[in-house]
């Protein structure tokens, strides 16, 4: 069979082995041909008497099992069409289908033989939960293997045992860590917790795993199984410790999602009501909650971008074809401010040399110091440390530069600076190296003037702080070529970040619609809206923080500086945003951001929590009428929509999974709508347009929709549809 997922060899002690080899795939994942097999071996186990127990394993060294194949799921389209069919309920169809999984495991669990699993490498989601059904479980010695339960992250939780399983396990206090933060565990970590009952060479795992299986030919219950079963640390209403989890994971929980994740709420739900109920049944309410999950659009908005098309864009799916591979060896950083430092230190992490640069010595190795300073604040070790330091170069001399390979600019945001740097640098390095400018709202068809090829010129726009951001916005110019493209994404594969790929235009995508979500911050600001309402209301519909404190953050006077860059670029055809006169007032205060601990929020100097600035009400006085909460959503939420339909109607986006991935992680657009793009097509673009025209009649201009907006909801079309038809 050439689509044999698990291969089976029994032995003369009559131990059956399950060797898991998906076919064609680098990775195991939980797909058809695997769920076909994996019940093929339990009906085996069952009903074979030559079989005395069974061992799991991999024949992959990249571990065990990653989990499902997300990318071939479709629960909401599967059901629907099987609910057609069959005539029973969408939800009734949704429940038999995601049980399919629980109930093979669960029959391995009960088959009346032991079975163990010998884990030689990573176990993830039902990866892992294929483990736990097993009796007896062995892990490779090896730190770099990671088990888990991530689908938490992607707007799922576990649905074949898994929520039941681990907290009877470790305990439903450290159980709930895992399960609603998507958190890795080592062997060592497993071992502790009694997720793996032994830890020990690679070599040796599939031989302990078998010698336990023929030591113990009746150990073949589950713990949970007995009639003596209790959890460990209790469970139950009446337990004191039981209670207490709930009631400070519940706040918890809803402080971190403001209540707007589906799937925290139902794993939640799931391990306090599971806790008290018999296993079976527990497992039956598992399914009902996975069930409600997926039928919700959430659910599949969120695996769409933050899984499906991530992983796409991380392995290249918008990279020039019949482009030779590109590595960057040595990066020359132009500017060795926040943006350059962080950049010459994801390089270096990644082995990449270095030359930084900046207009003295002292700004220059100021910009190294930053690498040893992060690298220090995480412990890294002093080898790893000097290994990563030695890679970077911090000088002033332009003649340094020579043999780089790859050239990134972050230097002052003024058109004639960029220009200078861009000239000297070309005079050492040649204009056949790729030239790449790190600017967020410049056009880099402009900018690509001073390079006297163009066409080797891009766009490579990081966020900050670069470390810690995943996104990178790669920005092709008027002119800019496919080697330059192609060298830019190979370098942010180099440095493990999530790349976009967008057309030119001021403030490309990223830039120019994270700035509305704070000009009509701004703008409510200026109308006399209560501050804290704009703020709460950000964080409470998904945004990370509200528009006025993640102004503090950029700097305000960056922003004002931008502004009068726009100014000085479009002329006459300047028009003024809702909020600029506010950023006028904050720097005519000398007000300025966090960076000089004044902006709109006051930044106490004994270090204790900033707050808003008090006399925020005084310069700007507050109205007596406010509008409700769901009208500043409205206004913050649909300002983002329109100008990212705008960017996609332009020809700046080309596709909505860009969007919607530069959008989440880029300025941290609602997580739980899958972003906004998805976002449009679960409200209806319809709705969308008739929202819009209500907006623009009471607001103004800004809101109004584009005309590819009108076009596609009269022909009730959608993003992803259009998407889908045109890759078909």
């Amino acid at each position: 069979m050439t689509d044999q997922a698990i291969r089976q060899d029994l032995d003369a002690d009559g131990i059956l082995l399950l060797t898991i080899d998906c076919p064609g795939l680098s990775m195991n994942v939980i797909n058809a041909d695997l769920s076909r097999d994996l019940a093929a071996a339990v009906e085996r186990i069952k009903t074979d008497a030559a079989v005395k127990g069974a061992v799991l394993t991999s024949g992959k060294p990249s571990g065990f099992v990653a989990g499902a194949d997300l990318k071939g799921m479709n629960f909401q389209g599967d059901a629907a069409a099987a609910a057609k069919n069959s005539g029973k309920s969408k939800m009734a169809v949704l429940f038999e289908g995601v049980s399919g999984l629980q109930n093979l495991l669960r029959s391995l669990e009960t088959a009346g033989k032991p079975v163990a699993v010998a884990l030689n490498g990573l176990a993830l989601g039902g990866g892992l939960e294929i483990a736990l059904a097993c009796h007896y479980r062995v892990a490779a010695d090896n730190p770099r293997i990671v088990f888990g339960l991530p689908e938490v992250l992607v707007g799922l939780f576990p649905g074949a045992g898994g929520t039941q399983r681990l907290p009877r396990i470790m305990g439903v206090q450290p159980a709930l860590m895992y399960l609603l933060q998507g958190k890795n565990m080592s062997p060592q970590e497993a071992l502790g917790f009694g997720v793996v009952q032994e830890v020990a060479p690679a070599a040796e795992i599939v031989d302990r795993a078998k010698a336990w299986v023929k030591a113990n030919p009746t150990k073949f219950t589950q713990p949970w199984d007995e009639k003596s079963f209790k959890f460990p640390g209790g469970a139950g209403a009446t337990n004191p410790n039981f209670a207490q989890t709930f009631i400070g994971g519940n706040a918890m929980a809803h402080k971190q999602s403001n209540g707007n994740m589906n799937q925290i709420k139902a794993i939640l739900s799931v391990v306090y009501e599971g806790a008290q109920l018999p296993f079976d049944t527990a497992l039956r309410l598992e399914s009902k909650y996975f069930a409600k999950v997926v039928a919700d659009p959430q659910s599949s908005n969120m695996i769409r971008s933050l899984f499906v098309s991530k992983q796409a864009a991380e392995k290249g799916a918008r990279r020039p074809k019949n482009v030779p591979p590109m590595k960057t060896k040595k990066v020359g950083m132009l500017g060795a401010g926040l943006m350059g430092a962080g950049i010459a230190m994801v390089s270096a992490q990644a082995g990449i040399d270095v030359v930084l640069l900046d207009r003295d010595q002292a700004a220059a190795d100021k910009g190294k110091q930053y690498t040893a300073d992060r690298l220090a604040k995480r412990r890294t070790s002093p080898e790893k440390t000097a290994e990563v330091l030695g890679r970077i170069h911090a000088t002033t001399d332009y003649a340094d530069l020579k043999g780089c390979d790859l050239i990134i600019e972050a230097v002052f945001e003024t058109r004639e600076i960029k220009a200078d740097v861009t000239r000297a640098t070309e005079a050492v390095v040649g204009a056949d190296t790729i030239f790449g400018s790190n600017t967020s709202t410049l056009p880099i068809t402009g900018l690509a003037e001073a390079w006297s090829k163009p066409e080797n010129f891009i766009g490579i726009h990081f966020f900050s702080p670069v470390e810690k951001m995943p996104l990178v916005e790669i920005i092709v110019g008027k002119k800019t070529g496919p080697e330059a493209i192609a060298k830019a994404l190979d370098y942010v594969a180099q440095i493990k970040k999530t790349p976009i790929v967008v057309n030119d235009s001021r403030g490309f995508y990223t830039s120019r619609c994270f700035g509305t979500f704070v000009q009509e911050g701004l703008a409510m600001l200026g109308e006399g809206v209560t501050p804290a309402l704009i703020e709460n209301v950000a964080k409470q519909m998904g945004m990370p923080v509200g528009p006025l404190a993640v102004n503090d953050e950029v700097g305000l006077d960056l922003s004002y500086k931008v502004g009068q860059q726009t100014k000085k670029d479009l002329g006459d055809a300047y028009k003024p945003g809702p909020g600029e006169a506010v950023i006028e007032k904050m720097m005519e205060l000398g007000r300025h951001g966090r960076k000089n601990g004044k902006g709109f929020y006051a930044y106490p100097e004994d270090g204790s929590p900033k707050h808003l600035w008090p006399e925020l009400s005084a310069n700007f006085p507050v109205s007596a009428e406010q509008p409700t909460p769901a009208d500043v959503k409205e206004r913050l939420l649909y300002r983002q929509l329109v100008e990212t339909a705008r960017c996609f109607a332009e020809g700046v986006l080309e596709t909505p999974e860009d969007g919607d991935l530069g959008a989440i992680f880029g300025w941290g657009f609602m997580p739980q709508s899958g972003g906004p793009f998805s976002a449009m097509d679960t409200i209806g673009l319809p709705t969308v347009v008739q929202n819009l025209d209500r907006l623009t009649q009471t607001y103004g201009e800004r809101f109004a929709p584009p005309q590819l907006l009108r076009d596609m909801a009269e022909k009730d079309e959608s993003f992803y549809g259009n998407a889908a038809k045109k890759a078909a």
